[in-house]
């Protein structure tokens, strides 16, 4: 005889109560075995279940109040941006409503109106406008800068209805970072890399580059488009990310082209980001100077 038992097929699409299981006949006992995994209190899955976000914020969303949404980067997440959905799963409730937090959820309590709240995935989610103007102010402010610069990219909002909204909304907490957020914003921008070394180079003080400027040779003919672009000095900034290192032949074809046309070009890893800012900074500095 089988050690596990036979999962009904309706309890294999996601998360599932203690109550649901034992109408298809499980038992309690059956349920702390290998064949399934606890997701929260009184909530299970599937042991063959992917343990992906989507699962989770399923198993969250079956205990939302009414009122409630997924918000900030859960929402962002669910909206389609490049952003960790699940740490923690941020969720805004009504004002009045006494749930509380636990372990791997934030709870933001504010009382969202219905054009705020949209389904996304069968899910309660704050709407894009006001998830991207939470991220705004709530993130510091470079993540705040990446994460709008990828809503912006991906058409996920506009930007000047980012503005009026963050316009409508002065006596916020967070509003001043909102309002330097969309200034800084560049809708060209391709990668959230690209963001974090163009704020580095703001932060710095250093002038503010244009963003993806396609550039031709004497000719007329395009050789290249760097991320960051000094126009009066013709000079180039570029993230190099594992795409870069892929098609490393067409990138050094790429940079002779810009060389022969007049433009230098630097190139920067997240390494040189993360680790030594102050090099990139000198480096810049030193172009522009010369």
């Amino acid at each position: 005889m089988s050690k596990h038992p036979v999962v009904p097929p309706e309890l294999k699409h996601g998360p599932f109560t203690v109550a649901e299981a034992l109408q298809t006949g499980l038992t309690r006992k059956q349920l702390r075995g290998r064949s399934f995994r606890r997701i929260s209190p009184g909530l299970y899955a599937w042991a063959g279940t992917p343990e992906v976000p989507a699962v989770l914020l399923a198993a969250v969303g079956r205990r939302l109040p009414a009122g409630a949404a997924f918000s900030d980067r859960t929402a962002a997440w669910l909206h389609g941006l490049d952003v960790p959905p699940c740490d923690p799963v941020e969720v805004t409730v009504p004002r009045a409503c006494r749930v509380s937090g636990r372990a791997g959820v934030r709870i933001r309590r504010c009382n969202l109106s219905e054009g705020e709240v949209v389904v996304r995935k069968g899910l309660p989610v704050t709407s894009p406008l006001r998830t991207v103007f939470d991220l705004s102010r709530r993130l510091s402010l470079v993540e705040a800068v990446v994460a709008v610069d990828m809503a912006l990219h991906q058409g996920l909002v506009d930007l000047v209805k980012l503005r009026g909204y963050v316009a409508d909304h002065t006596l916020w907490r967070g509003v001043a970072q909102a309002r330097r957020a969309t200034e800084l914003a560049e809708s060209a921008t391709e990668s959230p890399m690209e963001s974090r070394l163009r704020m580095l180079l703001i932060l710095a003080g250093l002038p503010r580059p244009e963003v993806q400027v396609p550039l031709h040779d004497e000719r007329g003919r395009f050789v290249g488009r760097p991320d960051l672009y000094y126009r009066a000095h013709r000079i180039g900034v570029e993230f190099d990310g594992g795409t870069h290192r892929d098609s490393l032949v067409e990138d050094n074809r790429r940079q002779n082209r810009l060389l022969n046309a007049g433009c230098s070009l630097l190139r920067f890893t997240a390494a040189d980001v993360y680790s030594h800012p102050d090099e990139i900074i000198a480096e810049v500095r030193a172009a522009l100077r010369g």
